[in-house]
């Protein structure tokens, strides 16, 4: 066994990056304070071809050093736009048509397992800050929210984490992967 080459790999350069189909799944971020899970959000959403992500509230935004190092790049690749309130770009996102869908643990959250999402419609993925998860009046107009099964002391992962995570596993239902 060998690693591959960056040649072997054929990477797209941002240019195709920018042209190519994305995933029909836009990443809203909701108050992440850290820069590095910022930046990690923007490497997996690359890695995953979403459409875009949102920063939301004090969610930081490019260009910022912590991002960057984190970013590796992809912040140059992926869209991405900032909204003082998550609220409006929740309202936004679902007159548009999108699937709204909180990662929280919520008293009517689904199984990240057994949720299904439809493969006709586009969804978008809100992620909340490291302390207090997802604001309340953003969750208030979910349409859904998943939770990610955890077997361990803790009850929950960080936010760049539980981001790679899902996006994986909508990217696999929705037949991407």
């Amino acid at each position: 066994m060998r690693k591959l080459s960056m040649e072997e790999l054929n990477r797209l350069t941002v240019a195709d990056f920018k042209n190519t189909q994305k995933i029909p799944l836009t990443l809203v971020l909701d108050n992440v304070r850290s820069l590095h899970n910022v930046g990690a959000a923007f490497r997996t959403a690359d890695a995953f071809a979403v459409e875009k992500i949102w920063l939301c509230g004090i969610t930081g935004r490019p260009p910022q050093r912590e991002i960057t190092k984190t970013a590796l790049g992809s912040t140059e690749s992926v869209a991405w736009e900032f909204a003082p309130r998550t609220t409006d770009v929740v309202r936004r996102l679902q007159a548009g048509g999108y699937v709204v869908v909180a990662v929280e643990q919520t008293d009517n959250s689904q199984l990240l397992s057994t949720f299904q999402p439809d493969p006709a419609r586009p969804y978008a993925l809100i992620m909340g800050n490291e302390v207090f998860g997802v604001e309340d009046e953003v969750l208030a107009l979910c349409d859904a929210a998943v939770e990610i099964p955890q077997f361990g002391t803790k009850h929950s992962l960080n936010v760049s984490v539980a981001a790679g995570v899902v996006l994986w596993d909508f990217m696999r239902k929705l037949g991407f992967g």
